[in-house]
């Protein structure tokens, strides 16, 4: 089986493959693609390529639906970065709370000065700040990054609060139990001096389900005078024209992004860091590893996890052929499959089928000699996308 690297990828994650695979850049009719930040949306997909696997957690440089009508299944890596994620969001409590960079700068730009230990002490206060402890931190959104995010700043003495109306079970028992479970953002908006968000980018006509420009004018005048937002998350959860009049009001004291734009880059108020969330040594480690087992577990035994496009679907290989079968999430398909299959006189050893949204996808495991023919018939079903087999 042939890998493809559109990016370079740690070795640590290349090292998963074994001799069964050819793993390179220059790999032409890819069985997979693994990926990090390269545009994929223009490409060509050749008909071999099953699955493309983000090393990291966006997947905005992928063309996920049209992966989706091919039968190709896009992986990513939920939490392989959430700890590089957390510290840099730390780091930018302690930017926004202490003027730390106008301080830095001010010394660059006396560094001449022969005197510059007196005038340091004279112009110090200039860039005095704030401590965290006490003050009260609003985290929207509890998952990889929310959840530890919320623990990390409780150790700092501040008084959190967290919102997710989506929190699943293991995540709740991984927070703190003196973290605030908060039932709306507005709560959040209207009681904390620092906010950050850590949610998908959702559009949506509902605005208590959408996230896109989620900190707009309207939620901005629900907040603190001088509150302090944070953006690790998505670009367009915030409204630029409404953080910009804030800022320049001072209704926000400042604005920190992981994402600079054309507009924000050269705000007055707002500290951008040059997307540096992920970028460590140990979450790109991290990353590579978990794409490279997502993918052999895939392509080896049909089994997805972490998929964007596709559901969740493991199932233990016990049969001699396995039929993995990509489909759209219609009526009849199910029943169509298993005909197929009982038409050729096999007995079905295992079964198990998954939905997400509108794609479904379909293993059947089978024992003994696999007709050619059934392959063909299955495909041709309504609604059937393609068809893997793996023995």
């Amino acid at each position: 089986m042939k890998i493809k690297l559109l990016n370079k990828i740690a070795k640590c994650g290349t090292a998963v493959f074994d001799d069964k695979y050819t793993v390179g850049e220059e790999i032409e009719n890819p069985d997979a693609i693994m990926v990090r930040s390269a545009a994929m949306h223009d490409m060509e997909f050749g008909k071999d390529l099953k699955a493309i696997a983000r090393a990291g957690a966006g997947v905005n440089n992928i063309p996920v639906d049209r992966c989706a009508d091919l039968g190709i299944v896009v992986f990513n890596t939920p939490g392989a970065n959430a700890n590089a994620v957390k510290e840099l969001v730390i780091a930018g409590l302690l930017l926004a709370s202490r003027d730390i960079v106008g301080g830095i700068d001010w010394v660059k730009a006396n560094s001449a000065d022969p005197d510059i230990a007196k005038s340091v002490e004279k112009n110090k206060s200039k860039f005095a700040g704030h401590e965290l402890k006490g003050k009260k931190l609003g985290v929207i959104g509890l998952g990889a990054i929310g959840g530890p995010l919320c623990n990390l700043a409780r150790h700092f003495g501040m008084e959190v609060y967290g919102c997710d109306p989506y929190l699943s079970v293991e995540a709740a028992w991984n927070i703190s139990r003196d973290v605030h479970r908060i039932m709306t953002r507005e709560e959040i908006f209207k009681e904390c001096d620092f906010i950050s968000i850590h949610t998908p980018l959702v559009v949506n006509d509902d605005p208590k389900v959408a996230t896109k420009g989620m900190i707009n004018s309207n939620t901005i005048a629900m907040m603190k005078d001088g509150v302090v937002i944070l953006n690790f998350a998505r670009d367009a959860l915030v409204d630029d024209d409404a953080i910009e009049a804030a800022l320049a009001s001072g209704k926000v004291a400042k604005y920190v992004t992981d994402f600079p734009n054309a507009r924000t880059a050269g705000m007055n108020g707002v500290i951008a860091i040059p997307h540096l969330g992920a970028s460590t040594e140990e979450a790109e480690d991290n990353c590579a590893v978990m794409a490279a087992h997502e993918l052999v577990d895939f392509l080896e035994y049909g089994n997805i996890k972490n998929s964007v496009n596709y559901p969740n679907v493991e199932l233990p290989h016990n049969g001699d052929y396995r039929l993995c079968v990509f489909h759209k999430n219609i009526p009849n398909v199910l029943s169509q499959i298993t005909a197929a299959v009982s038409d050729a006189n096999l007995n079905i050893e295992n079964f198990i089928n998954k939905s997400k949204k509108d794609n479904a996808y379909t293993i059947v495991e089978i024992n003994g000699a696999l007709p050619e023919e059934i392959v063909e018939k299955i495909t041709a079903i309504e609604g059937v996308v393609r068809v893997n087999i793996i023995k």
